[in-house]
């Protein structure tokens, strides 16, 4: 099931690229998250309530719901749309792949749970291979004082998506069901954008083309309903360090289908990357104790 979940996660939100490049022009940053989490909150409302598992909270546990909309289904996405403007996706990639080590950390503070054993050994393999991957475009970065704002932007959402792994431990931990909170917490969300949009005196109508209807749902459906739910629920069973390994799949996703629509050329530092990235994937899913023993067996 934990395989499942987890792939489900890589495969939506490493193609989830293509739908936020399709939402970007006339519409605000604000209003196209307002609508994408709008249409997901909705959508769960009608399922969960159909098949009767939309469950009630108290108001402490709806203020958090609130919260996390902020984090994970508001302002992250704020920083993310932003920073695209003053950094490559390639740098930004490299940045959101800082989760795994933002979730450790944060885990510690709030929870004092300890690292996964293999969580280092493995977040330096991935790490590393995230920046062979995009070693070409961060060496095209000039090193500029417009970089700091893409990179401070990014940083920021990272942090703000991390912060929203811990308030759904939070959740499970109290024996709240995931898709529930999830349902409160993008309606939270929606509306704290909108509040901002009505603040800008931007406009809610959406474009009404096919391309951006359709990338609109997909984010909605697809990137917001079926791969949080699974995202926040893998971190109930596994730990929100090791889920939020995931992330540094998300980039393999999407040069896949680069290599396969728009002829990305795969260099010799894209192919170390790649390897590092698997390799660190299998050190962080084995068992805690075949490193030790992999190591015992290499000295003898």
């Amino acid at each position: 099931m934990n395989a499942v979940l987890y792939l489900l996660v890589v495969v939506i939100w490493g193609t989830t690229w293509i739908a936020i490049f399709m939402q970007q022009g006339v519409v605000p940053v604000t209003v196209s998250i307002f609508w994408r989490f709008l249409v997901a909150a909705v959508a769960m409302l009608i399922v969960l309530g159909i098949m009767g598992r939309l469950r009630k909270i108290s108001l402490r546990d709806h203020l958090f719901c609130l919260l996390q909309g902020c984090c994970v289904f508001g302002f992250n996405f704020v920083c993310f749309y932003h920073a695209a403007a003053w950094i490559s996706s390639g740098l930004e990639s490299v940045i959101f792949s800082m989760a795994v080590l933002y979730n450790a950390v944060n885990s510690m503070l709030f929870f004092r749970q300890r690292p996964h054993p293999n969580l280092l050994p493995a977040a330096l393999l991935g790490l590393t291979g995230i920046v062979a991957l995009f070693w070409h475009d961060l060496v095209a970065t000039q090193l500029a004082p417009s970089l700091l704002p893409g990179i401070g932007l990014s940083a920021l959402g990272t942090f703000g998506f991390s912060l929203g792994n811990m308030i759904s431990t939070r959740h499970q931990q109290r024996g709240l069901e995931t898709m529930s909170t999830n349902t409160y917490a993008m309606f939270y969300g929606a509306l704290v954008m909108a509040a901002i949009s009505l603040f800008n005196g931007d406009h809610f109508m959406p474009d009404l083309s096919v391309r951006y209807l359709g990338s609109l749902l997909y984010l909605a459906i697809f990137g917001s309903v079926i791969a949080f739910g699974a995202y926040f629920t893998l971190v109930g069973r596994i730990g929100a360090s090791r889920a939020a390994y995931s992330t540094l799949l998300f980039p393999l996703v999407a040069l896949m289908l680069s290599t396969l629509y728009e002829g990305y050329v795969w260099h010799i530092n894209a192919v170390i990357g790649l390897v590092l990235i698997l390799l660190g994937n299998l050190v962080m899913f084995s068992k805690p104790g075949m490193l030790s023993l992999r190591r015992s067996a290499a000295s003898s």
